[in-house]
Formats: C-alpha cells, sequence, structure tokens
C-alpha cells in the first residue's frame, strides 16, 4: 500500500506521522510518500490534500502538473482525503472569497464551500464532534476552517457543526473542515484507509 501526501504547503508532516502510526496499529505494510511534482500520484493507492493555504496549494498542484493526476486518481476509484484547505480544492464549487482571489479548485465533489466559515486563525477552536461513522464523539480541530454551503443527496453528510457540514463524503472523497492530524485519535485515518 502506497499512501500519498501532496507535500507542497501546509501541515505535511503531521499526515506523515498520522499515516505511519495508523500502518503500524493495522499491521499492514505499507509507505508514506511526499507529491511534490507530477509522475509521483498515479503511483499511490491512496492520496491526502492537507490543510495549508488553499490558493498557495492549488496554485502549486497545478502548476507542477499534479491536478491532472488527482482527477484520474478519483476516477480509478482511489480514496482521497482532503481536510481543510484540501476541503477546499476538492470543491466544485467556491465562494466569493475563492473567486476573488482565482483559487483554482479540482472541481471533484459536488458541494459548495465557504473558506474561513468560522473566521480567522484567532477564532481557532477545539470541539467534541458527533460524527455519524462512529460511536463516540472525534476531537475535532478547527484552524481558520471551511465548511460545506451546499451538497446535494449524493454527497453524504458525516458531521455537522453549528448548522454548518464539516464533514463529507461522496463515493471515494472524504473531505473535513478540520485536521484530524493535529490528535492523537486516529479513527479518521482508519476510516480513510478502510476505503480502500
Amino acid at each position: 500500500m502506497r499512501i500519498g501526501i501532496i507535500a507542497i504547503q501546509g501541515d505535511v508532516e503531521e499526515h506523515v506521522i498520522a499515516l505511519e502510526k495508523t500502518l503500524a496499529e493495522r499491521r499492514e505494510k505499507g509507505e508514506v510518500v511526499k507529491i511534490k511534482h507530477r509522475g509521483i500520484a498515479e503511483s499511490c493507492d491512496a492520496i491526502v490534500i492537507p490543510g495549508g493555504e488553499s490558493t498557495t496549494i492549488g496554485r502549486l498542484m497545478e502548476r507542477e502538473g499534479i491536478f491532472p493526476e488527482i482527477t484520474e486518481a478519483v476516477g480509478e476509484e482511489k480514496p482521497i482525503l482532503g481536510t481543510c484547505a484540501g476541503m477546499v480544492l476538492l470543491a466544485k464549487e467556491g465562494d466569493e472569497e475563492v473567486a476573488k482571489t482565482g483559487q483554482p479548485l479540482l472541481g471533484l465533489m459536488d458541494v459548495k464551500v465557504k473558506r474561513n466559515a468560522f473566521g480567522r486563525q484567532r477564532e481557532s477552536f477545539e470541539v467534541l464532534l458527533k460524527m455519524s461513522v462512529f460511536d463516540e464523539p472525534f476531537h475535532a480541530v478547527f484552524i481558520r476552517a471551511p465548511s460545506i454551503t451546499h451538497a446535494p443527496d449524493l454527497v453524504e453528510v458525516l458531521a455537522t457543526l453549528n448548522g454548518h457540514i464539516v464533514a463529507a463524503k461522496q463515493r471515494n472523497m472524504l473531505a473535513l473542515s478540520f485536521h484530524p492530524e493535529l490528535t492523537e485519535d486516529r479513527r479518521i485515518h482508519h476510516y480513510f484507509l478502510d476505503l480502500l
């Protein structure tokens, strides 16, 4: 098993560590690789688009030729996890902030997103979040988090917070407003690898 993490900008190392620990817990052989340019994603069985600055990540992914490889991976039903900025990049449509910055989007999930839905950096927070796929709440860390403002029936909503959709799944794509890699709770990483 080969798991690729888009390693252009953002909290890459945290995902590397979380996924390596998850693989060890599952007693599964696998490697976690960093995707910095074209030609790596196609060799991966699953791909993570981490949090960070979505405009920067999107532009660099586009420039490095990674965008078409992610689209291809989705077509091949490879699991894709987008956290925070990754959620924004997976979306078909963004808010006026996305339009204003000329933010490139992959346009793969049938959702509309709002950047910084919960405020700026200083409004970051942590909460015990009830998720439909887990029995116990998940300790979720929100940092300048986006939210999904529109999701049709074909998108499965996994969690909401104060009326905002903060976790959703469509086919093999999983989009989260928060950062599961910043906690010791690896249930989301296990759930992601279960999609394989």
